[in-house]
């Protein structure tokens, strides 16, 4: 895909994905990347983006990465200007998601994309029954303090998030609500988490598809940086009005947004694990 009108042609639909991506962003606290990975995907397999299909799903879950970056920032700038960011629950858990997002990125080459869809798909929809539930259940009343057992959480979100190629929120906003945390402070949060995954996850798919064949001109690694580039221009500026929209709504309301999108997110994975 080197021809200019190609990528003319691409581009509005990469903004249009960006978009929807970005205010998702803001509203759930998730990185976009749930909508922006499919999409990718799908344009490698119509032959818009000439990406070997050997390579195709780690290009997508690559370069959704680094979208992540611009919009975990104009997400959690807007969060933090309706003060739903937790500075401590922040510093707690994002030391450990950090290393489990590099250990992530590092061996996403390796792991099996079909069992990977699988899991996240039945934790999906195990998390969405929970979270409809009128009365969810509460593992704790309040995140756990040791620093062991913020480790055995945090890494593997971090870890997970990096190979699908999303941002923390997806994992970490039910996660948090399990252990009793506020919703809109868990959406704000999970919205800086998204930045915590995104760095170390994109340094590990560089790494790993150095010097591959059957990817795009301008790549490094998995990564393409003009796919990545448009698409964050939407994300950065809808981002804030997906923030907009969630402290519109009541803890309620929200809980039921983020579990209708989890559900479709989990049984979309499901059906590519096992159809």
């Amino acid at each position: 895909m080197t021809e200019p009108t190609n990528w003319m042609l691409i581009a509005p639909i990469l903004l249009i994905v960006g978009a929807i991506a970005g205010t998702l962003a803001g509203l759930l606290g998730v990185g976009g990347g749930i909508v922006i990975v499919p999409v990718l995907y799908w344009l490698t397999e119509v032959g818009m983006l000439d990406v070997s299909g050997d390579v195709a799903i780690h290009f997508a879950v690559a370069t959704s990465l680094l979208t992540i970056i611009p919009t975990s920032i104009s997400s959690a700038r807007a969060h933090h200007q309706k003060g739903s960011i937790d500075v401590e629950m922040f510093k707690s858990w994002a030391p450990w998601m950090v290393i489990g997002a590099l250990i992530g990125g590092i061996f996403a080459a390796n792991v099996n994309a079909t069992v990977l869809s699988g899991v996240f798909g039945i934790i999906a929809i195990v998390v969405v029954l929970n979270m409809l539930n009128p009365k969810p259940i509460s593992l704790a009343e309040a995140p756990p303090r040791s620093v062991l057992v913020r480790a055995a959480i945090a890494g593997p979100i971090g870890a997970f998030s990096a190979m699908m190629g999303i941002g923390g929120g997806t994992l970490s906003v039910p996660t948090m609500t399990l252990l009793s945390f506020p919703v809109h402070r868990a959406v704000g949060t999970a919205s800086l988490f998204g930045l915590m995954i995104a760095v170390p996850g994109i340094v590990g798919y560089a790494m790993a598809g150095q010097n591959l064949p059957g990817l795009l001109p301008f790549s490094v690694g998995y990564i393409n940086l003009p796919a990545a580039v448009i698409i964050s221009i939407t994300t950065f500026l809808f981002a804030p009005l997906g923030v907009k929209i969630a402290h519109k709504l009541n803890a309620q309301k929200l809980r039921i947004a983020f579990a209708i999108f989890l559900g479709i997110s989990g049984a979309k994975m499901l059906s590519e694990a096992f159809l």
